[in-house]
């Protein structure tokens, strides 16, 4: 049977997330059509019923999804930022451009906050990735078979404070901390870069595959939409992990997307790290 949102509708950009949710879909019985990002979308997602459309062809992505019959959407999948000089949008996306330029200097959760609100001025209803798929997002406690030793707790500590902490600047996701030390922040270049970044360092500062030492802490924006673009790890990001030298992996448990678990948890185990979810961060008074 169909799921509880009805017809899903995944505007889909890179990366394994879009195909996740696809098959999660087809396991619920649930019909999805996909609109995939004109030069972002993986090309296996051809294969689906849907439509390809330019960043900003907004009119063309809404007809579309409302002739499908969808009630609810799901952003899913890498969007790089666009250049908002170059875009050329449709008559739909003209109206909506001038919401969205004065909000696009305010960072990516506030333009993203401004495109999810246009498609709600639609009547579509959106979704979170974590509310399609069960089981998406990582719960508390360790992943796999490896845990965080005691001598990895500061540096938990440390690197998710970081993460945290620029997360409420609207600046990136992800930290890496090593003894003690914050080794590297994300920002627009985004993880698989600042994993690449940390295994240029001296081994001496992040450690080596024989006497690893280190984590990347992924954490969501202290403000932003977490039906949108809430942290991801998959295989790949264990793997560049590994190769800096690093120890583990933290998230906030419910803020965490895990992309092919089963996967992730093996290379993880097979690699030697830890991958752990962290209690939420406490509410501000």
């Amino acid at each position: 049977m169909p799921g509880p949102g009805g017809k899903l509708g995944l505007i889909a950009g890179g990366g394994a997330l879009p195909l996740e949710i696809l098959r999660a879909c087809d396991i619920a019985e649930r019909p999805v059509f996909v609109v995939r990002l004109k030069g972002m979308a993986d090309p296996a997602l051809a294969d689906f019923d849907g439509v390809e459309a330019g960043i900003a062809e907004l009119g063309k992505v809404i007809k579309a999804l409302k002739q499908a019959g969808c009630a609810s959407i799901c952003f899913a999948g890498i969007v790089a930022r666009p250049d908002l000089g170059a875009l050329t949008p449709d008559l739909r996306g003209l109206a909506a451009l001038p919401r969205v330029l004065a909000v696009a200097k305010s960072g990516d959760d506030a333009l993203l906050r401004a495109v999810a609100a246009e498609f709600e001025r639609e009547g579509f209803i959106v979704e979170g990735a974590e509310q399609v798929v069960a089981d998406l997002a990582i719960a508390e406690g360790p992943l796999g078979a490896c845990a965080p030793s005691p001598a990895h707790q500061g540096d938990i500590a440390v690197a998710m404070r970081a993460a945290r902490a620029i997360g409420r600047l609207d600046i990136g996701q992800a930290a890496v901390a090593a003894r003690g030390l914050v080794l590297a922040v994300e920002a627009q270049e985004g993880t698989d870069a600042l994993l690449r970044r940390c295994a240029e360092l001296p081994a001496v500062l992040r450690g080596a595959p024989d006497a690893r030492a280190g984590v990347l802490a992924k954490a969501p924006k202290a403000v932003q939409d977490r039906r949108i673009d809430l942290p991801t790890i998959g295989p790949a990001t264990v793997i560049a992990a590994a190769r800096a030298g690093l120890a583990g992996i933290v998230g906030e448990a419910g803020a965490l997307l895990i992309v092919e678990r089963a996967r992730v948890i093996e290379t993880a185990d097979e690699l030697g790290l830890f991958i752990v979810g962290l209690p939420p961060e406490p509410a501000q008074p």
